[in-house]
């Protein structure tokens, strides 16, 4: 490869990066949109047409806040760990299968596990560097959730790799040309799309920030910046953990509106649910996690192996 391509494969990963921020700004004005209408509000009307702007005057609101450092806290690990936690979520983007010559590789399905399984030490070292007990038990609180629901989305991501054999994405496109793969995986479609909401530690499982002995979890000491990338970082998950739904389910990736449409219903199914569901118990999160999800996900993969067989 010479100069010329690196310098086109950097390009686009800029914009790639740019498209993604765009993303997570709407999304969140979406959000708020959406929430306020549940609740019977307008949700953000001000700024700009419709509230339009009000994603970029939050970020330059965040931004340029002062931040402020715990004295007793572990200060390099508490300063980076947020921006670890936002560059990981950005690294699992470059498994989309683009057309194009970007970052694609075959092995797609794997790193997007190695990945997801780093993010967990992000939220560990963020709760534990802040040296304040609320955060620690909510770090604590948020680590054991995402281990645990990882297991029973890797075993379902194997059950789909069993029927293609091959962990490269984009064959998810080719063997869904005339039936998508949710129509016979239909309850494991579910199950992906409920654990993806405990990954992405989103409402009914929101336990990292959401119990009243915790104040707002592993978070609890950030402010300005170190929040605002926490708070994008998981932004940025939930658009990925919607595309990934629409690669493995919904047809695969494909250059089309109707995909694109896909992707921004799922998203909108993330802040339904968070509008519409109340939060779960945390010992019954952990019961659902290791006593529903898993053996049925173990029994569904061992039917796909069956059916592979014969």
């Amino acid at each position: 490869m010479n100069l010329y391509e690196y310098m086109l494969i950097f390009i686009g990963m800029i914009l790639l990066i740019i498209g993604v921020l765009i993303g997570v700004a709407f999304l969140t004005l979406l959000e708020r949109k959406v929430l306020g209408y549940i609740q019977i509000r307008k949700g953000p009307n001000k700024v700009g047409i419709l509230g339009i702007l009000q994603p970029f005057a939050e970020a330059v609101k965040l931004f340029t806040k002062e931040n402020t450092y715990p004295s007793m806290s572990n200060y390099l690990s508490y300063y980076y760990s947020p921006i670890v936690s936002f560059f990981l979520s950005l690294l699992i983007w470059m498994i989309i299968p683009y057309n194009i010559n970007l970052f694609f590789f075959s092995l797609g399905i794997l790193f997007f596990l190695c990945c997801t399984s780093m993010g967990v030490y992000s939220i560990m070292i963020a709760g534990w560097s802040s040296n304040s007990n609320y955060a620690l038990l909510g770090g604590l609180r948020a680590v054991a959730q995402t281990i645990s629901y990882e297991v029973s989305m890797a075993l379902i991501m194997l059950s789909s790799i069993l029927l293609i054999l091959d962990f490269n994405l984009m064959k998810f496109y080719s063997y869904q040309l005339n039936m998508w793969f949710i129509i016979i995986m239909f309850p494991l479609s579910l199950i992906w799309f409920s654990s993806s909401l405990a990954e992405t530690n989103r409402t009914p499982f929101d336990f990292a920030e959401g119990e009243s002995e915790l104040v707002s979890g592993f978070n609890v000491e950030y402010s300005g910046g170190g929040f605002a990338l926490i708070f994008m970082a998981e932004y940025s998950s939930i658009l990925f953990m919607s595309l990934l739904f629409n690669i493995l389910y919904l047809g695969g990736y494909e250059l089309s509106l109707i995909f694109y449409l896909k992707l921004v219903f799922l998203s909108y199914l993330f802040i339904w649910v968070r509008g519409t569901l109340p939060r779960f118990r945390y010992d019954k999160l952990m019961y659902l996690a290791w006593k529903i999800y898993l053996p049925l996900s173990l029994n569904f993969l061992f039917l796909y192996l069956g059916i592979i067989m014969i």
